[in-house]
């Protein structure tokens, strides 16, 4: 038979007589280098506090809440969220500085306002940890002064055996 194209062929590209050093990453050590970067992600949503204030919107978001009812009032047949956001985007976008500024003013404020609550926030949890830290301290002192007269009970106890050994051989 001839070493033609048939399916029985092998053939060797250069890639694969270059060392593996030289080859490019292949798509399963990309996958794995994926993953560890999603168990990591997920591990930080875990730690979240469901107490902690959400963060204040920003300008765009302040003049997007007013455009979404006036943009559902124009147009009642559009249900597309995206759609809704892509009008949004561009009218944001064709606003003058001028036009942008009462926006700006009650994100600031709102700002503001969110800054506050979070000093607040933070101050409690604070106060939270510094009553746990005195908590723990209280109990591992508690804990080494037990361990301490215990050992020291043991050591009296192992003391006299000593010394009624001592009392034997003579």
């Amino acid at each position: 038979m001839k070493g033609g194209k048939g399916k029985g062929a092998v053939r060797v590209s250069r890639e694969a007589l270059k060392p593996v050093d030289d080859r490019k990453v292949g798509k399963r050590k990309a996958a794995a280098k994926i993953d560890k970067s999603r168990k990591a992600k997920k591990e930080k949503n875990v730690k979240k506090d469901p107490n902690k204030p959400k963060r204040p919107p920003s300008a765009f978001f302040v003049f997007l809440e007013e455009f979404r009812k006036t943009f559902k009032e124009e147009n009642p047949g559009v249900k597309a969220v995206s759609a809704v956001g892509k009008a949004g985007g561009q009218k944001w976008k064709s606003m003058t500085v001028a036009e942008k500024a009462p926006y700006e003013a009650k994100a600031a404020k709102k700002k503001a306002e969110y800054d506050n609550i979070m000093n607040a926030y933070n101050k409690k949890q604070a106060s939270l940890e510094d009553e746990e830290e005195s908590d723990r301290s209280t109990s591992e002192i508690n804990n080494k002064e037990v361990e301490a007269s215990e050992e020291e009970g043991h050591q009296e106890e192992e003391d006299e055996e000593e010394e009624d050994d001592d009392e034997d051989d003579d």
